[in-house]
């Protein structure tokens, strides 16, 4: 028999209602064609792939691939992509929202050897966001340009995931790319060190119909891992980078905490210990505001697949005040060590900055030592 020229792949996950609405509508787009339709499915709820298997009489071509272990978008993706028998690859959303009358355009270029990888894009002349909501298309243009700043990608869409690819990049690429990542398309597109040739189609993004969206908190976090991780990940840890930007943000509510508590003229404090008086008030109410806002955008954004829910918030956020408290004394310690015992014995007659550099760096051995806590301790087991 004959492989196909087009292998379709669609991962899906509770979509149940609108399969047998897609399936027809594929094999219309590619009637003049050979084709075949894979679907991947994270064994959904919904039974999504049992309703897929009674279609397969009416779709010889469909294989319907049930996954009992194992879940994720990209992780499906790529394992239609080991069973596909075409030449040119596409990955559509099962959805309804991906406009499956482009098909034909989107495959062209790579059956015409011209193109790598072709992109449905919502970003160019043509395409649209139909009837989205203002925070869902600033949140899509946010990413986008992001995406556009951390790394090298000369498409209007990096967001997409309706796209083609040949099966021979896909070979070049294959054993790099990330299966828990959370943008293919990224994954893909940067999977060799060198820019594919790239070919884009634009199309309107359709509302959805029937199920629900999959977009939810965990979405803008998993994005920014994905860009991190694509940029830097083989020199560093993207959920440090991600630790360390919640962290920068800290230093600002920490100041800002500050200002307010100048402003309402916080009292002073006068403690038993006279090396410490007066105790500004207005200073711990900064380190406080900036504690809890930490730990708040380190639940649900750097450690949000292990984060506290419920009334054992209380007791993630006991644990972080005690780690950032150990940070501090740590802070201290390493900047008396330095600027004391070593910096001013060594450097102070070079005219460096001595207090800022010994600050800096008691800072950043803080901050290191407070993510493994966070990470080992504070977050150690997973809310699932």
């Amino acid at each position: 028999m004959t492989n196909p020229e087009i292998s379709v792949i669609l991962p899906t996950y509770n979509e149940r209602e609108n399969v047998p609405i897609l399936l027809p509508k594929i094999a219309e787009a590619l009637k003049n064609v050979s084709f075949e339709i894979i679907l991947v499915d994270d064994n959904s709820p919904d039974k999504t792939w049992e309703v897929a298997e009674t279609l397969q009489g009416k779709f010889p071509t469909l294989t319907v691939l049930r996954r009992m272990e194992g879940r994720g978008l990209s992780s499906a993706v790529l394992s239609g992509m080991a069973i596909a028998k075409g030449n040119v690859f596409v990955v559509m959303d099962a959805d309804l929202q991906h406009d499956e009358r482009i098909l034909p355009a989107l495959v062209q270029p790579i059956l015409k050897n011209d193109f790598d990888v072709s992109v449905g894009t919502r970003y160019t002349n043509g395409g649209s966001t139909s009837d989205w909501s203002f925070l869902r298309r600033s949140f899509s243009v946010f990413a986008t340009k992001l995406a556009k700043f951390l790394l090298p990608i000369p498409i209007s869409d990096p967001m997409s995931g309706f796209f083609a690819i040949s099966r021979s990049y896909f070979q070049k690429t294959a054993d790099r790319i990330n299966p828990r990542g959370f943008k293919i398309l990224l994954e893909f597109l940067n999977g060799t060190g060198q820019t594919p040739k790239i070919s884009e189609v634009p199309f309107t993004f359709r509302s959805r119909e029937f199920g629900k969206t999959k977009l939810d908190g965990s979405v803008i976090r998993n994005y920014l891992i994905a860009l991190l991780d694509l940029r830097f990940g083989k020199k560093i840890s993207p959920t440090f980078l991600l630790y360390s930007l919640v962290g920068s943000l800290g230093v600002l509510v920490n100041l800002f905490g500050l200002v307010i508590g100048e402003a309402f003229r916080f009292p002073e404090i006068q403690t038993p210990f006279r090396f410490l008086n007066p105790v500004y008030s207005s200073v711990l109410f900064g380190i406080e505001i900036s504690i809890l806002s930490n730990f708040i955008l380190n639940n649900y954004l750097t450690f949000y697949e292990k984060r506290y829910v419920g009334i054992r918030i209380v007791q993630g956020l006991i644990l972080f005040h005690l780690v950032s408290l150990l940070g501090l004394l740590i802070q201290i310690s390493v900047f008396q060590l330095l600027y004391h015992r070593i910096f001013l014995l060594e450097l102070n007659s070079s005219g460096l900055p001595v207090k800022f550099l010994s600050d800096s760096l008691a800072i950043l051995a803080a901050m290191i030592t407070n993510y493994f806590l966070n990470l080992n301790v504070t977050w150690k087991g997973s809310r699932d």
